[in-house]
């Protein structure tokens, strides 16, 4: 008899789990078929190819706090948390059922993040979505960007980028010479393109500075604020670098080494480029504002 007492306790313990099987499977239902045409289409482009680590690094946070989901039931939601919950669901089906039928997937990919957080206040409360709301914000790296954001901003970083390239250049020794977008090295010549704005780049290191600041924890308000307003500057100057590299890579080597290989290489080298300014700023600054020690409850 005393052998049933484990397996007594253990189902218990799960007992909890049991309302969230129809929440997980009516997930894999919607959103499978999504990622199966995310990981076909839009994640092998450069400009998302950050969609599937943005997938797996969610799923881990929220394993990270499975306990969320095994906690006793006997408190359950109340009836407002529940009623926004609805709301909250409601309105993320819409999106999903739009964008999956209009083919719009901004709207498709962004209804996770409400479908999940109606599921959550409706199920477990406000605690659980306060628990795992950096999982569910982190879903937003996921969403393509709207495409008028992207024409608004293109052209002036595009701009910019040339301009600071062609000052630098210039001040370095070098025959360069602009017009609008177009850099004209020695013999060659270099368009600026879309590709080269950084904005997509910027996207893609703004979450990975952010996971940063969410797993370092640090308990300076000051340094963490100095640290999210620094991102994008240092996305930006990290792809200035970028753009230059690749003209001296022209310059010196020529039209095929600056296209080929080295081309795709620059690429890995602007998020390295930004991570290690990231790094060095928060070192910097943990000199400044350091980290107070936390108290055990």
């Amino acid at each position: 008899m005393t052998t049933l007492a484990p397996r007594a306790s253990l189902l218990d313990a799960l007992a909890p789990l049991k309302s969230w099987w129809p929440v997980v499977l009516g997930l894999l239902v919607l959103y499978v078929p999504t990622y199966w045409m995310l990981a076909h289409g839009l994640w092998n482009s450069d400009d998302y190819a950050h969609g599937p680590i943005v997938l797996v690094v969610t799923l881990y946070l929220i394993w990270q706090q499975r306990a969320v989901f095994l906690r006793d039931a006997s408190a359950p939601p109340t009836r407002g948390e529940a009623v926004v919950g609805w709301v909250l669901l409601a309105f993320g089906l819409l999106m999903y059922a739009i964008g999956r039928s209009q083919e719009v997937l901004l709207l498709e990919v962004g209804s996770q993040i409400p479908v999940i957080l109606g599921a959550l206040l409706i199920t477990l409360g406000k605690s659980a979505a306060r628990t795992l709301w950096f999982a569910l914000f982190f879903l937003l790296f996921m969403v393509p960007l709207p495409g008028f954001l992207v024409d608004t901003v293109t052209g002036p970083l595009k701009q910019y980028i040339s301009v600071i390239a062609e000052q630098v250049l210039y001040a370095a020794g070098y025959p360069i010479a602009r017009s609008g977008v177009t850099l004209t090295v020695g013999p060659y010549q270099l368009l600026v393109a879309d590709a080269c704005s950084g904005l997509h780049s910027m996207f893609s290191l703004s979450a990975m500075g952010l996971l940063y600041l969410y797993l370092m924890q640090h308990t300076s308000t000051a340094r963490n604020l100095i640290i999210m307003s620094a991102i994008l500057p240092i996305a930006f100057a990290a792809n200035i670098v970028r753009v230059i590299v690749l003209i001296l890579v022209t310059y010196h080597m020529g039209d095929e080494a600056g296209q080929g290989f080295l081309h795709g290489f620059a690429g890995i080298m602007l998020f390295v480029i930004g991570l290690l300014f990231l790094f060095a700023l928060d070192w910097i600054l943990g000199f400044i504002f350091p980290d107070r020690l936390r108290s055990r409850a």
